[in-house]
Formats: structure tokens, sequence, C-alpha cells
């Protein structure tokens, strides 16, 4: 052994004990000095904090200033999927990393901003970083969403702003509920914003920043989770325990044990029982972690909410609202809103010391979310896309203008209830509201909301036509129009003839008085007879032939007259019987217009007319012989200069009301006649600058009874109206009774498409056309007055949407006149010139002897080498 191998190991020792001596004073010393300098060291590090948190805000604000913002808009039929959805979800949370490597965490967010403020129900807006946008434009939506560069929202200040910041409450670890997405889960919070009303200042927005956060912020966040579950199993097995050795105890001390030792005769005694504490559980880190277990899809979020108004109280009652709206996603976890209360002071967003930090947030778009809002992207599916189909979108002043009588701009449709009960008569834009269709039970409304419509733009200023071919709506209507400034513009053309001294207007289809074509004149009379009667080139082409030549003759010689300043020498319709079967009216006509006539008319009376077999004339006189045979279409018919001039009545804004006088064979060739004029009449506006072309709107009621007599006319209406201003309103019972045509025609170009109650196979091809949305058993179980319709405003399509049609006696409560509704009806008739019936028919018995004599005075005196020879037929 080395003899100094003792001294070595106690000088070791002593080094040893020495040097932890000297540690332990150092430690000592340095602990004392800190004791005494601590606000030294505190001053440092408020500093560098300070410094730190300076630098951070000035790089946050300068990587803010290059945010973007997309503005999405989905289409009505927008229906996503759940993996549309999340993989839209996927693309914001990858989104929030394009940033440049130097910007704070703060500043790595997307943000769906989701604003109501009045103009609209919901607008939905993406804004992250400028990087992201070529990411975020594309979306797995597909065409059914737009996507465009929004603009910057510039705020006014409003006098009362609530602010608040929701978290997650409840299990830690534990997730949202998962919402459907029938109804669209959005559906709470466009309810909560659906009675925002943009002229008391209201507004309200919520913001959901999306962060996908750093690693070891997860691995904290599960470590103090799986703490706490640990800690909360070992609390829960010391109480176990405790309840157990009480429990003992309990039983040992108790009188049932003694009385049983008593009667054993066994002594307690030798301790009393073993008890066995439990033994904690193994915490599963699965229960524990919950949806934090999985580190796939998991992203941080931040909820801020702003409702602003400047009416007092409205902004706090939104705000309480959307929270409600918020409780729908609450299941493990809920959204709570942050701060605390004490008694009516709530402290929060909008108290000292968070509201500054808030508005910072808030104008800058820093996401510093809460350690507890951590959430999976399948949690959030109802914020991550717009509304959809399933979604019902409430109607705001901005969708649907409000009515206001006088206004020429406007068009009444009815009254619309919104969600808080509030009603309002709503409108559209008249150079929008091309063509309109109401479909409906009788007695549903259609009329009367038509007549509303009709007269809240009479009163405006516009020019109409009502025709109703059971003359109901004049009655109803004449109280409301009995102002003395629209009496002068009002015509009344009613060939009911009821009273005893009954009063007709006139009107000569072939008048050439008022400067029409003539050739447009023949073919408009022409096509009146062939739609009525069914006639074509190959069912009927030789009584067309006959009809049109007759025609063509017969204008000629009343172009003839009006040169001449003989207006009331004009021949009629009734004429066509003379010229084709007196031979020597037919010469003198033929001889009087020898000069208007073309070579092929000329030649085919000379060389065709004479072959024709006795009866060919007959389909063609048969119908203008009941005409004859009606005193009142005679009478109306049969006058050389009519006062109904339709044309005129465009130009100078009239208020028509033409009431032909029923359904019956001769009702609805006065009916084809009339539409095919209205036609004629319309089309030769094209000698008009389009913007001098005057509106003007035809409104038929019993489309099945007009459209029975000119069903290819109506139709045409519908195609071509809409270029020369003249917009069609259409009435009907029933859309399958129309002519394909007809109802191919008004349902394609139908701006408002509107519907009463009726029987479910009745409205279901109008509920077809908006995807039975809704069903035709809804529709069907309207009350009176009660109309879902669609209608178009600002290009943009609206509803189906519910409207109670206006009712006159309420809506037009204050423009009844019934004092001067005989003064009215006096004045409709002496507009259109009514005269006595009998009157009327004798002036329409003598016309064919005052063209006679006026053809015998222009005829020259070859007129009768000129008579054509006839045989048969006389």
């Amino acid at each position: 052994m080395d003899p100094a191998a003792p001294y070595l190991t106690r000088q070791a020792v002593s080094l040893s004990s020495g040097s932890f001596s000297g540690l332990l004073a150092g430690a000592v010393h340095a602990a004392g000095w800190v004791l005494t300098y601590w606000y030294v060291i505190a001053a440092a590090v408020a500093i560098v904090w300070a410094v730190g948190e300076v630098v951070v805000q000035r790089l946050a604000r300068k990587a803010s200033a290059e945010r973007m913002a997309l503005e999405l808009e989905p289409s009505r039929h927008f229906d996503p999927g759940l993996e549309e959805i999340f993989r839209r979800g996927v693309q914001l949370a990858r989104a929030s990393t394009s940033m440049p490597w130097w910007a704070p965490r703060r500043t790595k967010s997307v943000q769906v901003r989701l604003r109501a403020d009045g103009s609209s129900p919901l607008r939905y807006r993406i804004e992250g970083p400028a990087g992201a946008e070529r990411l975020l434009s594309i979306t797995p939506f597909g065409p059914d969403v737009t996507v465009s560069r929004a603009r910057p929202i510039a705020d006014q200040d409003r006098k009362h702003v609530v602010r608040a910041e929701f978290i997650l409450r409840g299990k830690p670890a534990a997730p949202l509920r998962d919402v459907p997405l029938d109804p669209d889960p959005l559906q709470p919070l466009i309810d909560a914003v659906s009675d925002l009303r943009a002229k008391l200042g209201d507004l309200a927005e919520i913001r959901l920043d999306i962060q996908r956060a750093p690693k070891w912020a997860l691995r904290a966040r599960r470590m103090q989770l799986m703490t706490q579950a640990r800690r909360s199993e070992r609390r829960e097995s010391r109480r176990a325990a405790r309840w157990i050795r009480q429990d003992a105890m309990g039983v040992e001390d108790s009188l049932t044990l003694h009385l049983q030792q008593l009667v054993g005769g066994k002594k307690g005694g030798g301790g009393g029982r073993l008890i066995m504490p439990p033994v904690p559980r193994r915490v599963d880190p699965a229960l524990a972690l919950g949806k934090l277990a999985e580190d796939d899809h998991l992203v941080r979020v931040q909820l801020l909410v702003m409702c602003a108004s400047d009416t007092e109280g409205r902004a706090q009652a939104r705000l309480a609202q959307i929270q409600a709206a918020l409780d729908v996603f609450g299941g493990g976890s809920r959204w709570a809103m942050r701060g605390w209360s004490a008694g009516p002071w709530r402290f929060g967003a909008d108290r000292w010391p968070t509201r500054r930090g808030f508005e910072r947030r808030w104008q800058l778009g820093h996401c510093q979310p809460p350690r507890a809002n951590w959430v999976r992207l399948d949690e959030l599916t109802g914020l991550l896309k717009p509304p959809t189909v399933h979604c019902r979108m409430p109607l705001l002043a901005g969708d649907l203008p409000s009515f206001e009588f006088g206004n020429p701009e406007l068009l009444l449709q009815g009254i619309y209830r919104g969600p808080d009960g509030r009603q309002r008569l709503v409108a559209t834009h008249a150079k929008e509201t091309l063509f309109e269709v109401g479909v409906g039970k009788a007695g549903g409304g259609k009329t009367e909301r038509a007549l509303a419509q009709a007269i809240g733009w009479a009163h405006a200023g516009g020019g109409l036509m009502f025709v109703d071919p059971h003359r109901d709506s004049w009655p109803r209507a004449l109280p409301f129009l009995a102002h003395d400034h629209l009496m002068e513009r009002i015509a009344l053309i009613d060939l009911n003839a009821g009273g005893p001294n009954p009063q007709v207007s006139s009107w000569n289809p072939l008048g050439m008085d008022q400067g029409q074509a003539a050739h447009e004149v023949v073919e408009s009379v022409t096509d009146a007879y062939a739609s009525m009667l069914g006639w074509d080139d190959a069912s009927a082409p030789r009584a067309l032939t006959i009809l049109t030549a007759a025609l063509t003759v017969l204008v000629a010689v009343n172009e003839t007259a009006c040169r001449a300043g003989r207006f009331g020498d004009q021949a009629t319709i009734f004429h066509v019987r003379a010229l084709l079967t007196d031979p020597d009216f037919r010469a003198a006509a033929l001889a009087a217009v020898e000069g208007v006539l073309g070579e092929e008319t000329r030649s085919w009376w000379r060389a065709v007319f004479p072959t024709l077999p006795a009866d060919a004339f007959a389909v063609v006189l048969n119908p203008i012989a009941r005409l004859a045979a009606n005193p009142v279409t005679r009478a109306f018919l049969g006058q050389p200069v009519g006062a109904y001039n339709i044309r005129a009545a465009m130009d100078a804004r009239m208020i028509v009301w033409v009431c032909p006088g029923g359904n019956g064979p001769t009702d609805r060739l006065i009916t084809a006649l009339l539409a095919r004029d209205l036609l004629r009449a319309v089309r030769s506006r094209r000698d008009t600058p389009e913007e001098q072309r005057v509106p003007f709107r035809p409104y038929f009621d019993e489309l099945i009874t007009l459209t029975g007599a000119a069903p290819e006319t109506i139709a045409a209406m519908f195609e071509d109206f809409r270029k020369y201003r003249v917009h069609v309103h259409g009435m009907t019972q029933l859309l399958a009774r129309l002519p394909t045509a007809v109802r191919l025609s008004l349902v394609q170009n139908s701006s408002t498409l509107a519907s009463t109650a009726g029987s479910q196979a009745a409205v279901a091809p109008i509920t077809a056309e908006w995807g039975d949305r809704p069903s035709p058993d809804v529709v069907a179980s309207l009350d009176r007055f009660e109309h879902y319709m669609s209608l178009t405003v600002k290009g943009r399509r609206i509803g189906p949407v519910r409207i109670t049609g206006p009712h006159l006696d309420e809506v037009f409560a204050d423009f009844a006149r019934p004092g001067k509704a005989a003064a009215l009806e006096r004045s409709a008739r002496n507009v259109s010139r009514a005269a006595p019936l009998d009157l009327l028919t004798a002036l329409a018995t003598e016309q064919l002897g005052r063209v006679t004599s006026f053809l015998a005075q222009h005829a020259p005196a070859t007129t009768q080498a000129a008579r054509l020879p006839k045989k048969g037929y006389q």
C-alpha cells in the first residue's frame, strides 16, 4: 500500500469540502444580491420585454399591411358535401403560413369574416396573407361559388358599439357539437341578423381567425391536460379511500355489530378490519387528450364579435342573439363569452384592460387565441363555407326595395313580413319587371294583386291596358282611380253593353286614319282570324288566300279614302262579304284602287278569283256573319273611324280598360283581333328610338280565355315586347291549361313568377321552376291573398319568398274616392267616345252605302267593263 495514499485522501476530502462551501456561499451571496437588487433585474426584464414587444408589433403591422381579402358569393343551388368543406378548411390552414419568415406568429392566420349591415343578409369574406391569394382563389366548391377580390370596407362610426371575444368552455379536450349541413349551420347566425336595419346604423360582424399552432404549444397543452388528468385521478383516489375508511369505521362502531357480538358470545378485540385503499388508475391518453390526441388538422382559433348601432340597446340585443346562435355549436365544449360579470356590469372586451388588445386584433387582423381554443377542422364545418341552398335567407331592404307611392321606378308586389314581425310594402324595379305570371285558384287574390299593382302604376303616371273578359275588375278598381288628374287618361272599352241604355265604343281594324302601314293591318287581321279559327298554310290555304286578298283591297280602299280626306267613308271588316259576293261593289273597289294594288294582287283577282267554287267563301264569311249578327260587335267594328287606338294610348300613357264581354266564339274572335292589333301596334314602335319609347303595361286576366282565342299571339307578346318597353302581366288559374307555346314563353321570360293556393297538381309546374322549394303541398295550403313568388331585382332572382297580396281597401284606402266613381265612369266612356248602341248599329248598317258612294265617285268610267264575271255564289 502506498504510504502517501492516506494523505492524498485527506487532501481530496478537504478540497471537496472547501469547494462545496464556496459554492454554497456563492449561491447565498447571489440570492442576497438578487433580493437586494431585484428591481434591477425586473427593470432589465421589463425593458427587454418592452423592446421585444415594440419590435414584434412593428413587424406585425408591416405584415398585416400585406394582407388581401376575397369575397365569396354562392349560387342559389350551392350544396357542398362534407369532403369539399373539409378540403376548404385544409386550404385555409395551409394558407395561414404563407407569410414571410420574419412575420410574427400573430399575423400567420386566415380570417373568415361574416358581416351583415342591412345591405345584404350575410357577406362572406376570407382575409389572409397576400401570398395565399392564388391558393384561396380556387376553391373546392367549383363554379357554385364566385370568388372575387374584395374591396376594403370603410365603416362609419356608430354611437353604440359592443365587443366580445368567445372562448371554448367545458371539457378542455371535448369537441364541439357535430352540426348537420341540413339545415345550414349558418342559419342561426343569419336569423340573428335577419332584422338588421341599415337606416338605424345596425351592424354585426363575426371574425373567425384560423392559425396553425407550433408543435411546442401543442405539446405544452397536452402536458397540461395529462397533468390535470393525473391530478384529478389521484384526487378521486384519495376521496374514495377516505370514504372507504369512514364506511369501515362506521360499521365497526355500529349497534348492529355490537348486538351480533353479544349474541354470538364473541368479544371485540384484536384490531379492526384490514382496509385496502384504492390504487389510482392509469390515465388513458386518448381519453385525457380527446381531440388533441392527434396532430392532424388541429388548429387554434380566435372568435371575435362586434355589434354596433346608432340606436341605444340594439347592439346589445344583437350580441345576445349572436351568443344564442353560437350555442347551437355547443357539445362537450361550447362557445362562451370571455370575461366576468359583477351585478349589472360585465368586464370583458368592452372594458379596460382588454379593450385595447381587442381593438388592435380587430383592426390589424392579429390572431392571439386563448390557450383553450383548440379545434379540429371538422368542428368548424359550418363556418368554413358560405350559406348553402339549405339556408333560409331573409329579405332586407337592399334585397327587395320598399314600395313608394307615386314613384314610377317601383312596381308594387305585396306585403312582406320580416322575421321581427314588421311589415312593409315591397316592390321591384319597373325597368327590370319585364313579364309577370300569376297562378292560383279563383278568389285566391291574384287579380286583386294585379289591380293593386296597376293602380299604383297608374298613380305614378304609367300607362297600362287591363284586359278582363268578365269585367269584374273595372268596378273594383273604379273608386281608386277616380282622381281628377287620372280621369282624362282613362278609357273604357266595354263590350258587355249592360243597362237600359247601353253604350259602346268603336274600332275599325281596317282603318287607315291612324297612319298604319297597310301590309301590317292586313297581316294583323288575317293572323287574328287564323289564330282563332286554327287556320294554317296546310289546313286552310285557300281560306287564308281569299281573306288576305279581300283585306288587301279593303285596306287599299281605306288608304285611298284617307288620302282624299274622306275618313268617314272607310270600309270595315263587314265589307268583306260585299267584296266577295257583290260584283258591282267588287268592280268599283278594284277600279278605285287599281293604282294602289300590286300587280300580283291584281292578277289574282283577274285570273284566280273567277275560278273559285261557290262554297269557297263560306269558311271566310261565317265568322263575319256571326260578328254582324251580334249588335254589340256590329256596332263596335262597323264604324269607319274608331276611337280605339292602342298605339296612341301607349305613347300618351293612357289607362285603357278592355272588357271583351265573354268567352264565346264571337268574343274569342274579338279578343283575337284586339290581341293581334296590340302586337302590331307594339311592333310599330320600331319607328321610335328606344330611349323615347314610353313604358306600357298590358294586364291579361284569365289567360286561359285569352289564349284560347290567340295562343300564338300571346306567346309572341312574351317573346317580343321587351324590346319595345311593353311589359305583359298575365294571370291564370291553371298553367297546364295554357297552350304549350304560351306556357313555355311566359315561364321562360318571366321576371316575376307567383302562385297563390290551389291544388297540388295546379301549382306543381310553378314549384318545379323553384326546385320544389317550397314544395307543392306547402303552396297548396296557403291562405287567401298569400303568395309565394320569385322576383328579379338588380339582375338577381330573389325568392321564392312568401308575400301577402295587397288588398285595395287597405293599401290604397287613402286613394279611395267612391263619391267620384260615377264621374269616372262617364269620363272613361267619353274618352273612348262611347255612343248609344242603337245609334252605332244604324251607322254600321248605313256604312255600306257610304263606301259604295265613295267608290262610285272615285272609280274610272271603265268600271263596268272591268266587272269580273262570277259564277254561282252572288
